[in-house]
């Protein structure tokens, strides 16, 4: 036997207060008394789970907004302006005064399918290996750039590399 129909039946049948009830079953009195509220309004249903499931979403937009952000997401590009969701999240706000989080609008796009699954990384097999066939065939550099930061007289600071020492970019080679 469940404990709601215990406590039902404790109360109901048997007559027993709620409070000796609450103490025996280790039970709130006041989850006893909506669940005796509950049995008085629909029977048997009222041993039955019921859904957790909210009954407001306040995070959620109406289909008016929904429609919106998809008629945006297809003008835009074709006026040469940019159609990813914070765009559309500015858009809404300042022409259309409608709040939407861009995570929304994302969330929006792609469930009607609007956006393109691209994967997070490039697959492993799409890279080409850099490498020489034969001795001295490539030179390689391991550095992008080197700032001087001192006046224009100051010497050029120098950089290891494995062919050797380098002058920093824009300076004669000794």
């Amino acid at each position: 036997m469940s404990k709601a129909r215990f406590v039902i039946t404790a109360v109901l049948v048997e007559k027993r207060p709620v409070s000796e009830v609450a103490r025996g079953s280790g039970a709130a009195r006041s989850w006893i008394h909506a669940l005796l509220a509950r049995f008085r309004a629909g029977g048997q249903a009222a041993f039955e789970p019921r859904s957790r499931r909210p009954k407001t979403s306040p995070a959620a937009f109406g289909d008016d907004a929904a429609g919106l952000i998809g008629r945006l997401r297809k003008e835009l590009p074709g006026r040469g302006l940019d159609a990813g969701p914070h765009a559309i999240c500015r858009r809404l706000r300042h022409h259309h005064r409608v709040t939407v989080s861009a995570a929304a609008v994302s969330r929006c796009l792609a469930g009607a399918g609007l956006v393109a699954a691209e994967p997070a990384r490039r697959p492993e097999s799409s890279c080409l290996r850099f490498a020489a066939g034969l001795p001295s065939e490539c030179w390689q550099s391991d550095f992008t750039r080197c700032r001087l930061t001192g006046p224009a007289a100051a010497p050029a600071r120098t950089r290891r590399s494995r062919a050797g020492w380098m002058t920093a970019p824009g300076r004669c080679c000794p």
